[in-house]
């Protein structure tokens, strides 16, 4: 998909002066009134950045918690303009309403360069419904729309989606590198392909591995989600964690696999437990020797050998979920060193290695990996319903026209 660019754009054309609104995503966690976790605040900087030194006066909207369409002062994003002007090294403005005379008087005080938040725009119940007209209020404040926030992508709001139908409108910075390795993983990527999905449940990702098996080479699937298939093929698990109602879809999308020519990888050794806790006696066997008293907690040596001789052939791994229960040890281990593994491999240029989702990112933290993996995506809901091949309304709004 084509898609329009602020960075693109801003080196063509002159910006001084220009009002730009910037969606980005400052619902962070916040801790006695401070921000616990501000990566979300660094990652929209270089857009904020590259805009304020180009002269243009950046506007900046946001929505954080879940005010329901009130106002709710503990909600205000006053005290994210402080933290974000620490961050910047320079001040930035607030404007304590989304549209009306009180952001239009904030904004014409503004001076080439100034950045300004307005406030919490999930304070109007418009906001969620993506109503028009409170789209089209907004999107009167600016010249131009930029949407840095991925994470919000997947909704149809108007601070997402309805006011780009108004204003010309770009990817920010982080926004286009977010796509770029996205579309480099999974939309044109270089082949084989590995995807790793690993995890509780199946039932929480059917549309990921039903979308996946028409588009990778190998699927590894790890964690609870593989003694379901392992019960599919007729394996007592045990005591294990496995959803016996979703016996049937795991043989319908091991044969849409058969069909799409991937190549599904189950494990062919675990790791039992009688308990679920903190280092307690585990024994290694095959799935179909787990006693009925029995837990599968984690992959085996033989099962993270074979992966790793997949990945060694691999050109493209994408990798969503754990491997086996990695909170708790030693059921860490196949995760930690299947992720050191693809990280190794990315370090060293041999492959592209994309990752996202909220257990994998800690688990690939865990497993000190991260720095070492191409990309990885903070976004959640969004990177999910991209990989099951759904499209973002977020996304589809900055679509070349």
């Amino acid at each position: 998909m084509a898609y329009n660019k602020i960075e693109e754009y801003v080196g063509n054309n002159d910006v001084s002066g220009k009002k730009i609104l910037v969606r980005v995503d400052f619902n962070v966690p916040m801790q006695n009134g401070q921000i616990s976790d501000d990566t979300r605040l660094r990652a929209a900087l270089p857009t904020i950045e590259l805009l304020s030194k180009k002269g243009a006066k950046t506007i900046l909207l946001s929505h954080f918690g879940r005010p329901k369409g009130k106002v709710e002062p503990s909600m205000s994003l006053e005290p994210i303009a402080h933290a974000l002007a620490k961050l910047l090294g320079k001040n930035v403005g607030f404007a304590a309403d989304l549209k009306g005379e009180i952001a239009k008087s904030a904004i014409d005080k503004m001076q080439n360069g100034d950045i300004i938040i307005l406030e919490n725009s999930r304070f109007y119940a418009g906001e969620e419904k993506n109503d028009a007209e409170l789209a089209k209020e907004v999107a009167a404040l600016g010249d131009i729309y930029v949407n840095d926030a991925f994470s919000a992508a997947h909704r149809a709001h108007v601070t997402t989606e309805g006011v780009a139908q108004f204003l010309p409108s770009f990817a920010g910075l982080s926004m286009a590198r977010e796509l770029d390795h996205l579309n480099q993983a999974l939309g044109t990527p270089i082949r084989p392909v590995l995807a790793i999905v690993g995890g509780a449940k199946v039932s929480s990702k059917i549309d990921l591995l039903e979308n996946l098996v028409t588009k990778v080479d190998y699927l590894a699937i790890g964690g609870g989600m593989a003694n379901t298939f392992l019960a599919a093929d007729g394996v007592d698990v045990g005591k294990s964690l496995c959803e016996k109602d979703l016996l049937d879809k795991a043989n319908e999308i091991k044969a849409a696999a058969d069909k799409a020519g991937c190549k599904i990888l189950l494990p062919v050794d675990v790791v039992n437990s009688k308990e679920f806790a903190p280092n307690p006696p585990t024994r290694t066997c095959k799935p179909n020797e787990t006693a009925a008293d029995e837990m599968i907690l984690d992959a085996g040596p033989q099962t993270i050998a074979n992966l790793a001789a997949i990945m060694e052939q691999a050109k493209t791994i994408i990798w969503n979920g754990p491997l086996g229960a990695f909170e708790t040890p030693p059921f860490d281990i196949a995760t930690v060193e299947a992720a050191k593994t693809a990280g190794a491999l990315a370090k060293a240029g041999r492959l592209v290695a994309v990752a996202g989702g909220g257990d994998t990112v800690s688990a690939l933290n865990h497993a000190g990996a991260s720095s070492d993996f191409t990309f990885i995506s903070t976004a959640g809901g969004a990177f999910l319903e991209w990989m099951e091949g759904k499209e973002l309304p977020g996304v589809k709004a900055l679509e070349a026209k």
